[in-house]
């Protein structure tokens, strides 16, 4: 696969501080964050929001990431999916090289760091993933080839039959609105955005193969394979996402048993 040279690639820096390590381009967004006394915990909201996905497609087996950042997702799912096959796309070699200072775990039989353009890889990858999550920013926000009709109709070709998207957006207003219908055009089904109440993102959710329905609630319980205290933040994302689907007239049900 061709990649443009290095030094085309912006060098991301690291902040630290006692409590947290986080990941920028500059110093107005935070990329990454990663609490030290809990470096595998999803540190910021929306990626708990993007967890989501497990309302939707409970046990996925094939999970795909394009965007590594600080490895918050890689390393949660790694950790708690166990029964996940994980592939994590970056194209910034500068930013796999940090891999270590935020503690992700090295490639192994089930889990993988691969230097890849994430726009052409879903391309050439038909059926690939039951689950891709989206979190692909660089310095200058949101790359056009992360967020075209293209885009999304490759995302849709490269997911299994019922399988999931959820991707990281920082847009609102029109440019959410004209960004869904390509999501809507890409997949054919009805897209769900979810506004994240703390950062001003939002994150989509779409299903290739029919619309968003999420499982009901006595009927999500916490996987053998997550464990208790991590499962606990998820819950109020969950309920946020079921919230989010209610009103816009899916199926949601009520949290308490999630």
């Amino acid at each position: 696969m061709h990649f443009d040279p290095e030094e085309t690639h912006v060098e991301p820096f690291v902040h630290r501080t006692r409590k947290v390590k986080s990941l920028h381009f500059s110093f107005a967004e935070v990329q990454s964050s990663m609490s030290l006394a809990h470096p595998d915990a999803l540190d910021l909201v929306y990626t708990r929001t993007m967890m989501g996905f497990l309302l939707f497609h409970p046990a996925p087996a094939r999970l795909g990431m394009i965007g590594l950042g600080g490895g918050s997702l890689a390393k949660f799912c790694h950790r708690h999916l166990s029964g996940a096959d994980i592939t994590v796309l970056e194209i910034n070699p500068h930013v796999i090289a940090l891999r270590h200072e935020f503690s992700i775990p090295e490639d192994d039989a089930r889990f993988r760091v691969i230097r890849a353009d994430g726009a052409r890889y879903v391309r050439a990858h038909q059926d690939a993933f039951d689950v891709l999550l989206v979190d692909g920013y660089d310095s200058d926000g949101l790359p056009g080839v992360l967020s075209s009709k293209r885009f999304y109709a490759d995302v849709a070709g490269c997911l299994r039959p019922g399988g999931v998207m959820a991707a990281n957006v920082h847009l609102g207003g029109d440019e959410l609105s004209a960004l869904l219908a390509r999501v809507q055009r890409g997949f054919g089904t009805r897209p769900l955005a979810v506004a994240d109440r703390e950062s001003g993102n939002a994150i989509v959710f779409a299903r290739k193969g029919g619309g968003l329905v999420a499982l009901p609630a006595e009927e999500l319980v916490r996987p053998e394979t997550v464990e208790a205290a991590p499962w606990e933040p998820l819950r109020e994302a969950f309920a946020h996402v079921r919230s989010a689907l209610g009103q816009q007239g899916g199926a949601a049900g009520t949290e308490n048993g999630a």
